[in-house]
């Protein structure tokens, strides 16, 4: 749990800087940001999920 954290908080820090650098120091670009921020949580479900049937299987077996 704690790596997930520290892993959503990296890409959370990353996209923001992404959507500021992409819009200018005038308007922050949060669809950019947010868009960023939403790969990275698909990411970190899909990498869940995968470690969770995988277990599964071995323990099945």
């Amino acid at each position: 749990m704690k790596r997930l954290a520290i892993s959503l908080t990296f890409f959370l820090v990353l996209a923001l800087v992404i959507g500021y650098m992409v819009s200018g120091p005038s308007f922050m670009d949060w669809s950019v940001a947010g868009g960023l921020f939403a790969v990275a949580v698909a990411g970190e479900g899909f990498r869940y999920w995968l470690r969770r049937t995988r277990a599964k299987k071995r323990s099945s077996v």
